[in-house]
């Protein structure tokens, strides 16, 4: 069990008498699916769920996680550290989070996004994948549920993939949410380099790409890979698996600013 884990279990322990004062977060994962591309299955990105979780943790804060459907949360294979293809064999905290079954087994049955209250919660983090590119995309109800809480002035951040639903997501004003605003989101060049890695284009669109046609927006990214998170007002976003956790201390110090 790497340090990371082993500390986020005691902070589990300690915190429980503290529960009623703590920062709530309420954490986004995606429901499984089926690549259309490449008919993997594909699901939530480990370490933008377990890297940013363990931040809050550390923070003390109170975590729910929740999906779209509810029900069972799974990891893309080459997020999981055991995968065979070696990818994230590095991700020490993932591979921990798996191996601590009072941590993984909140994704067996998670809330039912319909089913939770925003108001109840001080900070959202949608976490990114490969599902996200079905399953958020053009999914109103989350489309929804992110405009109204990000209108209430919120902390409301999204990572990787998961940045796909800020393409079309609207306030009350009819206007994009993102107009007017500095945001990131998984890059073009990012995506070039996975397609080499497996030898075949993997998603059915470019979120860069797609973010560079919006007006009055401003899309920026780093260097593929570089941890790199922005906060623009109450949103909050990061480039790729790797800024989940830079995104998750943006996000902290906004709720302790």
């Amino acid at each position: 069990m790497s340090n990371s884990i082993k500390e986020l279990v005691g902070k589990e322990a300690s915190h429980g008498e503290d529960a009623a004062d703590a920062k709530k977060v309420l954490i986004i994962a995606a429901n499984p699916s089926v690549s259309e591309m490449t008919g993997w299955p594909i699901g939530a990105w480990a370490a933008e769920l377990t890297h940013p979780y363990v931040e809050f943790q550390k923070a003390g804060y109170e975590i729910t996680i929740a999906s779209p459907n509810g029900g069972k949360v799974e990891f893309d294979g080459f997020s999981d550290p055991r995968d065979a293809s070696g990818y994230s064999a590095s991700d020490l905290v993932s591979l921990g989070f798996i191996h601590t079954p009072s941590l993984i087994g909140q994704l067996d049955d998670t809330i039912k996004l319909s089913d939770v209250d925003p108001s109840s919660f001080d900070a959202i983090f949608l976490v990114g994948g490969q599902s996200p590119m079905y399953t958020y995309k053009d999914n109103q109800g989350l489309m929804d549920f992110v405009s109204n809480f990000y209108e209430s002035g919120k902390p409301t951040a999204v990572v990787c993939h998961a940045t796909c639903i800020l393409l079309d997501t609207t306030l009350s004003d009819g206007s994009k949410l993102v107009e007017g605003r500095t945001w990131t989101g998984f890059a073009d060049g990012e995506e070039q380099i996975a397609d080499q890695f497996v030898g075949q284009k993997i998603q059915p669109f470019w979120i860069e790409s797609e973010a560079r046609k919006i007006e009055n927006t401003n899309f920026q990214v780093k260097a593929p890979f570089t941890a790199y998170a922005i906060k623009d007002g109450n949103l909050i976003t990061g480039q790729q698996q790797n800024s989940g956790g830079v995104a998750a201390e943006l996000v902290i110090e906004a709720l302790e600013g």
